[in-house]
């Protein structure tokens, strides 16, 4: 794990927002490069009923008015298809102690599901996603930024082998996908924002050691000892 050169400093108070107790926590990376992994790491040493783990994913924009063939061909990996007003309004809602109603996404068909997950605040909130640094909204209201920076052709077999067993894809759908979408909005979205973190990890969420090293900041920011 190391600090950015250039965002070394963690921030003590968000922008244009009342500290609560609460604290946002950004993680962002390539698709496949072990964000989740790293959320959850940290949710379980610091007990999960201290942490919050959010998905941007959740927020994906509602489809069902396309037809599913039209669906398909939505780039998921650019910045318009993530509904961060909403997002935006839940974590404002959390961080000043209000609870909120999270929507649940259907991956198979591109839609909003009919439930929701009623969310109570908490003391800490991860907030996973591959684009939580593109949107500066986001970004100002984080805490703490952290960037996991694993290698392509580890994400690509992991997004590989996700998208099979847990969304039903075929592999070539898969590799196109990545050739088309992924890999370029990758470039273009993701890997410059790494430029905002405080914290880079390399390797992922296998990263025991800068994973520690991680728990052990958030302890130190929340008080908790």
């Amino acid at each position: 794990m190391r600090e950015s050169s250039s965002n070394s400093a963690v921030r003590g108070k968000r922008a244009g927002h009342s500290h609560t107790g609460s604290h946002l926590i950004g993680i962002c990376g390539g698709s496949g490069s072990g964000k989740t992994l790293v959320a959850s790491s940290v949710r379980d040493a610091l007990g999960t009923d201290n942490v919050l783990l959010m998905e941007q994913d959740s927020y994906y924009r509602d489809l069902s008015h396309l037809p599913l063939g039209e669906r398909h061909k939505v780039n998921f990996d650019h910045p318009s298809a993530f509904d961060n007003d909403l997002l935006l309004d839940h974590l404002h809602a959390l961080l000043g102690g209000n609870a909120v109603r999270m929507p649940e996404y259907d991956y198979t068909q591109h839609t909003r599901s009919n439930k929701v997950r009623d969310i109570l605040p908490c003391t800490v909130i991860l907030l996973d996603g591959i684009l939580v640094f593109e949107d500066p909204r986001l970004r100002e209201i984080m805490d703490i930024r952290v960037y996991v920076d694993t290698d392509m052709d580890i994400r690509l077999a992991r997004r590989i082998r996700r998208d099979i067993a847990e969304r039903g894809r075929e592999l070539m759908s898969v590799l196109e996908q990545w050739e088309t979408q992924v890999r370029p909005m990758h470039d273009q979205f993701v890997e410059p924002f790494k430029r905002y973190a405080d914290i880079i990890i390399p390797q992922g969420g296998m990263n025991t050691v800068a994973v520690d090293m991680l728990v052990t900041k958030v302890q130190s920011i929340v008080g908790k000892k």
